[in-house]
């Protein structure tokens, strides 16, 4: 079965997320690592950059998702937009099987997965390559001594704006107020980005296409969540 390399060098950036398994995955999930992740899997991002149209030639858009969780957001927005590459990052592995599983049970062709840090990904894509990024609850870090591991950091941020087009969005969503609002600061903060909200309900209402998954449901933060959608200019 596919799992994501354990050694960790004097270099390898902090890590933003937790446990990378937890309950043992099903047998039928456990056989789609072996049959199903070697046909959807994302190229190795240390072997070099990664062609997006290679993934899906003819592909009309390219969409990245960070921390797609059970997968369920990622699937329903690949069965939506079909023409579209939608690429998925995880480093759960029972998160990972869940993906596949709905891949596999949805027929989708236009999905493929990275089971490890997604900053790898990010830095081997091409600058301009993408049309969406999306950014949904990711782990809040909330102690204080522990916010140097948000994802969100000035250097990251800026690295996702240089990776979308022109028009692209970014879309981050989180429970967490004190989350929302150090993502916000570092996001304003980023040249190319230009947040879309002129009134609260610009991100206390959940946007027309959110997918409202099994994570979302279970309330663990300390708000409803907040979506920040901000649009590449310049």
């Amino acid at each position: 079965m596919t799992t994501p390399p354990s050694s960790h060098g004097p270099d390898t950036p902090l890590r933003t997320f937790g446990r990378i398994k937890s309950r043992p995955i099903k047998p039928r999930q456990a056989a789609l690592f072996d049959t199903l992740m070697p046909q959807v899997q994302v190229p190795d991002p240390s072997a070099g950059p990664i062609d997006v149209q290679a993934l899906m030639p003819g592909a009309k858009e390219a969409w990245l998702e960070i921390g797609f969780g059970g997968g369920e957001h990622l699937a329903a927005q690949a069965a939506r937009y079909p023409s579209a590459l939608m690429i998925g990052c995880e480093p759960f592995l029972n998160g990972v099987a869940s993906a596949l599983r709905h891949i596999d049970e949805g027929g989708l062709k236009n999905v493929r997965l990275h089971a490890d840090d997604a900053r790898a990904v990010v830095d081997a894509l091409p600058d301009g390559s993408l049309d969406r990024i999306m950014i949904l609850f990711p782990d809040p870090w909330h102690k204080a001594r522990h916010n140097k591991r948000r994802l969100i950091q000035p250097e990251f941020a800026a690295k996702l704006a240089a990776k979308l087009k022109r028009g692209g969005r970014l879309r981050f969503v989180t429970d967490w107020k004190d989350y929302a609002g150090w993502a916000l600061e570092r996001f304003l903060a980023t040249p190319g980005l230009r947040w879309l909200a002129d009134e609260a309900s610009d991100w206390k209402v959940a946007p027309e296409d959110h997918v409202v998954t099994r994570y979302e449901e279970k309330k663990l933060g300390d708000t409803d969540p907040l979506f920040l959608e901000f649009e590449k200019v310049g």
